[in-house]
């Protein structure tokens, strides 16, 4: 199973656009890590036409909140519809046991020891700032510690948070993570 992690940047915020829907921001970076070649790589918007072929032989994305961000925004750039590609988003996941939302930090410092190497509003400043390699390596960074959840989850069917100075631990049923869907492809070819 081809498994894309990925990632995104913005070039601006919220209060930036006037509302709070992910299709009125712009982005500055999308980060992959791809399973079939285990390399992580980095796409401005001016190479999103090299991004495309790799997202359509998905056979399903990984993120942390990309079912809410990620793809509807990542969506607004690609000539067809990437939320026909199965979607695990890790937020979400957790967020259906919970019943409420973690911060990816979180889940990493208890999960895996580390937390992020910054946060989203610093990627912002740094592109700002012409500081592109900076977000890159950050959004990269968080590529790497939600795959890495992942295949914590895969192993173990749980992952870890904090919460009043507790370690605590939300057990996931993983058993359909990684069940191929019908069919990935998206057809942004006119056929």
């Amino acid at each position: 199973m081809r498994r894309i992690t990925f990632d995104l940047e913005t070039k601006n915020i919220f209060d930036d656009v006037g509302s709070n829907d992910p299709t009125a921001l712009d982005i500055s970076v999308v980060c992959i890590h791809d399973s079939e070649t285990d390399q992580y790589q980095s796409f401005l918007e001016t190479q999103f036409r090299d991004l495309w072929p790799i997202l359509e032989q998905a056979d399903i994305f990984v993120t942390w909140n990309g079912d809410h961000f990620d793809i509807p925004l990542l969506n607004k750039y690609y000539p067809g519809d990437l939320s026909k590609i199965k979607s695990l988003d890790l937020m979400k996941e957790v967020q259906n046991v919970l019943g409420r939302r973690l911060k990816l930090d979180t889940v990493a410092a208890a999960t895996l020891g580390e937390g992020k190497s910054g946060h989203g509003l610093d990627a912002i400043e740094w592109w700002r700032n012409g500081e592109v390699d900076k977000v890159i390596k950050y959004c990269i960074d968080d590529v790497r510690i939600t795959k890495e959840l992942y295949e914590y989850a895969m192993k173990n069917n749980s992952l870890k948070y904090t919460e009043a100075g507790a370690l605590r631990e939300v057990k996931l049923n993983t058993t359909d993570w990684e069940k191929p869907a019908a069919s990935a492809l998206t057809f942004t070819l006119p056929f």
